[in-house]
């Protein structure tokens, strides 16, 4: 089961973390949600919290 982890303002900022994340060995799907043009950023459920340590150093 895919998590959202994270919504990015724009496919930019999202396609960016997607790539900075894949480069650290995970699974990563975009979907854009249905708010206006944000994208949310998933990821296997298994790895949430892995990911949620990798993803707070690529945000700060």
């Amino acid at each position: 089961m895919w998590t959202v982890i994270y919504i990015a303002p724009s496919a930019k900022i999202a396609e960016r973390i997607q790539d900075k994340l894949t480069a650290e060995g995970f699974l990563v799907k975009l979907r854009q949600s249905g708010i206006s043009k944000q994208y949310e950023i998933l990821v296997p459920a298994g790895e949430v919290n892995e990911v949620q340590e990798v993803l707070s150093t690529i945000l700060h």
